[in-house]
Protein backbone atom coordinates (compact mmCIF):
# COMPACT_ATOMS: atom_id res chain seq x y z
CA UNK A 1 0.00 0.00 0.00
CA UNK A 2 1.78 3.17 -1.13
CA UNK A 3 -0.37 5.42 1.09
CA UNK A 4 0.51 3.41 4.17
CA UNK A 5 4.20 3.99 3.47
CA UNK A 6 3.59 7.70 2.99
CA UNK A 7 1.84 7.88 6.37
CA UNK A 8 4.52 5.84 8.10
CA UNK A 9 7.26 8.22 7.12
CA UNK A 10 5.56 10.91 9.21
CA UNK A 11 6.77 9.34 12.44
CA UNK A 12 4.26 6.65 13.30
CA UNK A 13 5.36 5.04 16.54
CA UNK A 14 3.72 2.75 19.09
CA UNK A 15 1.15 3.99 21.60
CA UNK A 16 2.09 3.76 25.24
CA UNK A 17 -0.41 1.56 27.07
CA UNK A 18 -2.94 3.17 29.40
CA UNK A 19 -2.19 6.75 28.38
CA UNK A 20 -5.27 8.80 27.66
CA UNK A 21 -6.42 12.37 27.88
CA UNK A 22 -7.64 13.09 31.40
CA UNK A 23 -10.92 14.39 30.03
CA UNK A 24 -13.53 11.76 29.10
CA UNK A 25 -10.97 9.10 28.18
CA UNK A 26 -9.88 10.92 25.02
CA UNK A 27 -6.58 9.78 23.52
CA UNK A 28 -4.48 12.94 23.72
CA UNK A 29 -3.22 14.49 20.47
CA UNK A 30 0.42 14.05 21.55
CA UNK A 31 -0.10 10.28 21.81
CA UNK A 32 -0.87 9.78 18.14
CA UNK A 33 0.98 12.63 16.44
CA UNK A 34 4.78 12.88 16.42
CA UNK A 35 4.57 16.66 15.93
CA UNK A 36 2.97 19.22 18.23
CA UNK A 37 -0.42 20.59 17.28
CA UNK A 38 -0.63 24.09 15.84
CA UNK A 39 -2.68 25.85 18.48
CA UNK A 40 -5.97 27.53 17.71
CA UNK A 41 -8.24 29.75 19.80
CA UNK A 42 -10.51 27.88 22.22
CA UNK A 43 -14.22 27.41 21.56
CA UNK A 44 -16.63 29.26 23.82
CA UNK A 45 -18.11 26.82 26.34
CA UNK A 46 -20.61 25.27 26.53
CA UNK A 47 -20.66 24.21 22.89
CA UNK A 48 -24.20 23.60 21.66
CA UNK A 49 -23.66 22.00 18.25
CA UNK A 50 -22.10 18.66 17.30
CA UNK A 51 -21.49 17.91 13.61
CA UNK A 52 -20.97 14.23 12.77
CA UNK A 53 -18.70 13.33 9.87
CA UNK A 54 -16.62 10.46 8.53
CA UNK A 55 -13.06 10.45 7.24
CA UNK A 56 -13.94 8.49 4.06
CA UNK A 57 -10.80 6.39 4.64
CA UNK A 58 -10.25 2.81 5.69
CA UNK A 59 -11.46 1.96 9.17
CA UNK A 60 -9.03 1.19 11.96
CA UNK A 61 -9.17 -1.72 14.35
CA UNK A 62 -6.33 -0.93 16.77
CA UNK A 63 -4.29 2.02 18.01
CA UNK A 64 -1.57 1.55 15.39
CA UNK A 65 -3.90 1.56 12.40
CA UNK A 66 -5.87 4.51 13.83
CA UNK A 67 -2.64 6.43 14.33
CA UNK A 68 -1.53 5.79 10.74
CA UNK A 69 -4.87 7.00 9.37
CA UNK A 70 -4.98 10.06 11.65
CA UNK A 71 -1.46 11.11 10.64
CA UNK A 72 -2.47 10.72 6.99
CA UNK A 73 -5.61 12.81 7.53
CA UNK A 74 -3.55 15.47 9.33
CA UNK A 75 -0.98 15.53 6.53
CA UNK A 76 -3.75 15.94 3.94
CA UNK A 77 -5.41 18.75 5.91
CA UNK A 78 -2.17 20.70 6.38
CA UNK A 79 -0.33 20.04 3.11
CA UNK A 80 -3.13 19.74 0.55
CA UNK A 81 -6.04 21.65 2.03
CA UNK A 82 -3.81 24.27 3.72
CA UNK A 83 -5.61 24.06 7.07
CA UNK A 84 -3.76 25.29 10.15
CA UNK A 85 -3.83 21.71 11.43
CA UNK A 86 -6.11 18.66 11.48
CA UNK A 87 -9.69 19.78 10.89
CA UNK A 88 -12.04 17.87 13.15
CA UNK A 89 -12.29 18.29 16.89
CA UNK A 90 -12.39 14.58 17.69
CA UNK A 91 -12.04 11.30 15.77
CA UNK A 92 -13.69 7.98 16.60
CA UNK A 93 -11.96 4.70 15.81
CA UNK A 94 -11.62 1.22 17.32
CA UNK A 95 -13.98 2.13 20.15
CA UNK A 96 -11.89 5.10 21.24
CA UNK A 97 -12.00 8.88 20.90
CA UNK A 98 -8.88 10.61 19.58
CA UNK A 99 -8.24 14.32 20.06
CA UNK A 100 -7.94 16.41 16.91
CA UNK A 101 -8.44 20.15 17.35
CA UNK A 102 -10.07 19.30 20.67
CA UNK A 103 -12.08 22.06 22.32
CA UNK A 104 -10.44 24.64 20.05
CA UNK A 105 -11.77 26.12 16.83
CA UNK A 106 -11.37 23.48 14.14
CA UNK A 107 -11.69 23.42 10.36
CA UNK A 108 -14.46 20.91 9.68
CA UNK A 109 -17.58 22.74 8.48
CA UNK A 110 -17.42 26.16 6.83
CA UNK A 111 -19.48 28.70 8.74
CA UNK A 112 -19.72 26.53 11.88
CA UNK A 113 -16.11 26.01 13.01
CA UNK A 114 -16.20 28.63 15.76
CA UNK A 115 -19.45 27.39 17.33
CA UNK A 116 -19.36 23.60 17.10
CA UNK A 117 -17.30 20.49 17.43
CA UNK A 118 -16.79 18.18 14.49
CA UNK A 119 -16.78 14.50 15.46
CA UNK A 120 -15.46 12.33 12.66
CA UNK A 121 -15.77 8.55 12.56
CA UNK A 122 -12.68 6.93 11.02
CA UNK A 123 -13.86 5.05 7.95
CA UNK A 124 -16.35 5.26 5.11
CA UNK A 125 -19.95 4.81 6.25
CA UNK A 126 -21.93 5.16 3.05
CA UNK A 127 -22.82 1.46 2.86
CA UNK A 128 -22.33 0.17 6.40
CA UNK A 129 -22.72 1.82 9.81
CA UNK A 130 -19.78 2.14 12.21
CA UNK A 131 -19.27 -0.71 14.66
CA UNK A 132 -21.28 -0.57 17.88
CA UNK A 133 -18.12 0.05 19.92
CA UNK A 134 -17.48 3.27 17.94
CA UNK A 135 -21.08 4.42 18.36
CA UNK A 136 -20.92 3.76 22.10
CA UNK A 137 -17.57 5.57 22.38
CA UNK A 138 -18.96 8.77 20.87
CA UNK A 139 -22.14 8.65 22.95
CA UNK A 140 -20.12 8.14 26.15
CA UNK A 141 -17.81 10.98 25.14
CA UNK A 142 -20.73 13.35 24.51
CA UNK A 143 -22.33 12.46 27.86
CA UNK A 144 -19.05 13.02 29.67
CA UNK A 145 -18.55 16.33 27.85
CA UNK A 146 -21.90 17.53 29.19
CA UNK A 147 -20.86 16.61 32.73
CA UNK A 148 -17.57 18.50 32.27
CA UNK A 149 -19.36 21.63 31.07
CA UNK A 150 -17.76 21.54 27.63
CA UNK A 151 -21.00 20.60 25.87
CA UNK A 152 -24.40 22.13 26.59
CA UNK A 153 -26.92 19.60 27.93
CA UNK A 154 -29.38 20.69 25.21
CA UNK A 155 -26.87 20.51 22.35
CA UNK A 156 -28.03 19.83 18.80
CA UNK A 157 -26.49 17.12 16.64
CA UNK A 158 -26.50 17.04 12.83
CA UNK A 159 -24.77 15.20 10.03
CA UNK A 160 -22.19 17.10 8.01
CA UNK A 161 -24.28 16.76 4.84
CA UNK A 162 -27.10 18.69 6.50
CA UNK A 163 -24.87 21.80 6.50
CA UNK A 164 -22.59 21.32 3.49
CA UNK A 165 -22.91 19.72 0.06
CA UNK A 166 -21.14 16.47 0.98
CA UNK A 167 -21.89 12.76 1.37
CA UNK A 168 -20.40 12.86 4.87
CA UNK A 169 -21.13 11.25 7.31
CA UNK A 170 -22.27 8.57 4.89
CA UNK A 171 -25.86 7.38 4.43
CA UNK A 172 -25.67 4.52 6.94
CA UNK A 173 -24.11 6.67 9.68
CA UNK A 174 -26.66 9.41 8.98
CA UNK A 175 -29.45 6.85 9.48
CA UNK A 176 -27.99 5.93 12.86
CA UNK A 177 -27.57 9.48 14.18
CA UNK A 178 -31.12 10.36 13.17
CA UNK A 179 -32.26 8.00 15.94
CA UNK A 180 -30.24 9.82 18.63
CA UNK A 181 -31.97 12.11 21.12
CA UNK A 182 -30.07 15.29 20.19
CA UNK A 183 -30.32 14.91 16.40
CA UNK A 184 -32.14 17.74 14.62
CA UNK A 185 -33.36 17.84 11.05
CA UNK A 186 -32.55 21.56 10.95
CA UNK A 187 -30.93 24.14 13.20
CA UNK A 188 -33.78 26.65 13.25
Amino acid sequence: MPQMFMFQRYGVTRFEKNQSHQECGVIDFAQWSPNPRNERPPLSKSVNLVIVQHTATETCSDDESCKVILNGVRHNHIEKLKFTDIGNSFYIGNGKVYEGAGWNIGAHTRGFNDKSIGVSFIGDFRDTPPPNEALKAVQDFLSCSIKNGNLDENYKLVGHGQLSPTISPGAKLQEVIETWEHWRDNLL
